[in-house]
This record gives structure tokens, sequence and C-alpha cells, in this order.
């Protein structure tokens, strides 16, 4: 089973890393065809050739990163749409921007569209054919037989899962019921574990699967010890619950092995380089752009009510670390406790008269961009709370925290969906759980081109 999937992945992975230079070469061909007695930077060009390698070398990172070359993710998703464009758009802009910083002078601007659009054809293309051949050579081969370690409902439920995968084609030839286990397995020889011997005469197993729930793990070593004597592939099962999914998580640390239960976007070179190096960039971008504007609203602040133009508060960032997040002032000068502990609701009185309008339309939130430039904030994230809300929230809400292992942000999935404000806490962390799990460079873009629809007509903006 797993050697079938390494060739599948093999393959999968040389014919998607060899697409750029296919696109190229139509490009160029139809290129040539319409310069027929013209001059071409074409094929075998230096500047070409230099070309074909780099955007080789930078789709092979980022179809890696979305999962295009991944064949569990081929049978997941009915067209794999999401993740190839994802992959094109990455790549090309990583690509642009590289020939822009080093002045490159070849092939003219249609030139890039063009590729990136036949791309994106020929890796949906691709993928259609790859899962086509390889459901008819699954159909085409002898069922891999399987031994099952375990009886019981946890053991039913992965033979009937095995059974039923599209890459597996494997059937059970007996089940082990382990000491203590309630029987509820059918459709195959079961034995004792007692009878070990029994079964390695009577049963041809190409791969044992111990099938066995998280509270006798501990049992696995005595296992192994025993299913040595079958000299087969041994595979485990892991099922820790709803609330851990292990996907390439194992790894080796020194002579420990370590299997990382929370591991996030955060820690990934992908959220560590590409997003920081987009929210410096886009934060530069709206300072200058909205510097008049916010030195405006800055004056009106001052003069509107007495007090500070900024109002500073403490909140809860990435890892729970506190950090003081920056806003224009909408509201009357008050005793930090209050302000601290008590939700703006509609009609507040204690809003000025600016502030309901900044509010409205979010433009108090402006300053947040020097926070995301000194790294406390991004611009796309779980919205940051203040940190008594986050205490009362860690007791009455499931998986609260989850959310804390993001950079916080000014927008979110949440905030453009209508969660804000004083609204629904579950279905916020719903949304922020959705964005943990999903996390990629274009869902952010698809996020902040959302709000800058939502931003002036929220009806929890108040």
């Amino acid at each position: 089973m797993r050697q079938r999937l390494n060739f599948y992945h093999f393959y999968l992975r040389i014919v998607a890393y060899l697409l750029p230079l296919a696109a190229l070469e139509c490009v160029e061909y139809a290129q040539l065809l319409a310069r027929r007695f013209g001059q071409s930077a074409g094929v075998g060009s230096p500047s070409y050739g230099s070309l074909v390698l780099f955007t080789t070398f930078v789709w092979a990172i980022t179809a890696e990163y979305y999962g295009v070359t991944s064949v569990e993710k081929l049978f997941l998703e009915r067209t794999g749409i999401r993740a190839a464009f994802a992959a094109c758009v990455t790549t090309y802009a990583l690509i642009l921007g590289a020939l822009f910083l080093y002045r490159y002078a070849g092939s003219p601007p249609v030139f890039f569209p063009w590729s990136a659009f036949i791309l994106l054809f020929m890796t949906l293309s691709m993928r259609a054919v790859f899962r086509k051949l390889v459901r008819r050579h699954t159909e085409l081969r002898k069922p891999n037989r399987l031994l099952v370690i375990g009886a019981d409902r946890f053991a039913r439920r992965v033979a009937n899962r095995l059974i039923r995968a599209p890459l597996s084609c494997c059937r059970v030839v007996g089940y082990v019921s382990l000491p203590g286990q309630e029987i509820a397995v059918d459709g195959a020889p079961l034995y004792l574990f007692q009878e070990i011997e029994k079964i390695r005469r009577d049963q041809g197993a190409d791969e044992i699967i111990v099938a066995i729930p998280p509270g006798r793990f501990s049992q696995i070593p005595n296992l192994m010890h025993v299913l040595e004597r079958f000299c087969l592939p041994v595979r485990a099962i892991i099922d820790l619950g709803d609330h851990v999914l292990v996907r390439e998580r194992l790894f080796q640390f020194g002579r420990l092995q370590m299997l990382d239960l929370t591991t996030t976007p955060a820690e990934s070179v992908m959220y560590s380089l590409l997003k920081r190096a987009f929210d410096v960039a886009f934060s530069i971008s709206v300072i200058l752009l909205t510097a008049p504007l916010m030195a405006l609203i800055a004056i009106a602040v001052r003069l509107t009510s007495p007090g500070p133009t900024l109002f500073v508060q403490d909140r809860v960032g990435l890892n729970g670390k506190i950090f003081q997040m920056y806003k224009f002032r909408t509201m009357r000068m008050a005793a930090v406790s209050e302000s601290d502990t008590r939700w703006t609701t509609a009609n507040d009185p204690r809003r000025t008269g600016i502030g309901i309008l900044l509010r409205k339309t979010s433009l108090d939130e402006l300053p947040q961009f020097f926070n995301v430039l000194r790294g406390d904030m991004s611009v796309v994230g779980p919205r940051p709370e203040r940190p008594q809300f986050v205490e009362k929230f860690l007791n009455g809400v499931a998986r609260y925290n989850n959310r804390h292992r993001l950079k916080v942000g000014i927008t979110g999935w949440a905030q453009v969906n209508g969660w804000r404000g004083d609204t629904s806490i579950r279905k916020r962390v719903e949304c922020d759980l959705y964005y943990l799990q999903n996390w990629s460079f274009t869902f952010d873009l698809r996020i902040i081109i959302r709000t800058l629809f939502v931003a002036f007509r929220s009806r929890n903006a108040y």
C-alpha cells in the first residue's frame, strides 16, 4: 500500500515539475509562429533558459506547498482548481517580482499571462488524467490482503474506510481480537491473539494494520515484538480524536521521535517569509496613501473631544503574548477598567461624534498598520481580543485559544463573514479555526478583497 502510494507520488511529482517547461514552450512556439521572420529571444537563448529554470524551481516549491503534487489530495478535491490556482498565482507573482528587480528584458509582458493560463490548464488536465489512470490501474491490480489487529468498532470503522479508499484496492483476510476487546467485526475470519501462529499458516497477508484506539497504544511495543514473526509491513492507524489532525507531523529531533500535535502555518517558511514581506509592503503602501487622511482624522479627534488622538489598549497576540494595539480614539475619556471590560453597543453614549463615523467606516483601525510594521499583527488574521475577555472565553468556548496560534490581524475571515463587534463568539472562533486550517497566501488576498466591499456596510460596526 505504502509502496504504491510512493510510486504514484513520484510519477505525479515528475510530471508536475515539467509543466512550466511545457507551458513556456507552448507560448514561445506561438510567438515564433506569430513572428515568422522576426528575431526572437526564444528557445535556446540564455535569458530564456534562465527564465525556464527559475520558473521550474519556483513552481516546484509552490506546487509542493499547495499540495498540487499530493496523491492524497488528488482524491479529496473534485477538480483541485483551488490548489492549482493558488500555486500558479504565487509562482507568477514571485517570478514577476524577481524579473522586476533584475530588470529582465526578454519576453514581452503578454508572454506571462498566457503561460500562466496554460500552466493552470495543464495542471488541472494533468490531475484529471492522473486521477483516471490511478483508478484504472487500481482496478486492474490484485487487491492487497490485509490482516487487521483489532476487532472492536474502531477496527471495523478502519477496515471499512480502507476498503472504500480510492487508492487502496484491498481486502481484509482476517481480524485479530486482543484480550478484553468487544467483538464488532464481520466479513472475514476472526482469530484470538493467542492464535497468531495459526494465522501465519492459514492466511497469506500482504500487510498488517494495527487498528487500536489511543487507549491501547501502550500495547504497541508488545504487538510489534510478536508481529516480527510475519516479516510483513506493519502500519498503525493514528486517531487521537477530533481535535488532533496528524498529517506529516512526525519528525526526528536528535534521538527523539516527536509528534507535533499543535503545528500551525505560523511555523512554515511560506507564512514566515511571504506573509511577513506582504504585510510590510502592504502596510507601508497603506500608510503612505492614507497619511493625509490620517492627519485630518487626528486633528478632528483632537478638536471634537478632550484627550489623546490615539487609543492604546492591551490585546492578546500570537502565542498568547500581550501587545499594545493602536486605534484612533472614538470615545470620550473613561477609566481604564471600564474600557477594558465593556463591549461597545449600538447607540453607545460614550462615542464621540467623529467616533461614530470612524467606527462605521472602520477608519479608526488605520493606526493598526503601524502594529503590523512592528510585527505585533498581520494584515489578515484573527482579530485580537482584550486579556480579560480571553480569560473568560477560555473557560466557556471550546478550542478558543487555538486562534492565537496565528498572528492576529486587522481583518479576518470572521469579520468579512459578519462576525465582528458584539456577535457570537462561537461563530467567530469557528471562522478563525477554519482560517487556521486553510491558510494560504491567496486566501489572505481573498479576505482583503472582501474586506474592501464589507468595510463600509457592516451592521455590527458601532
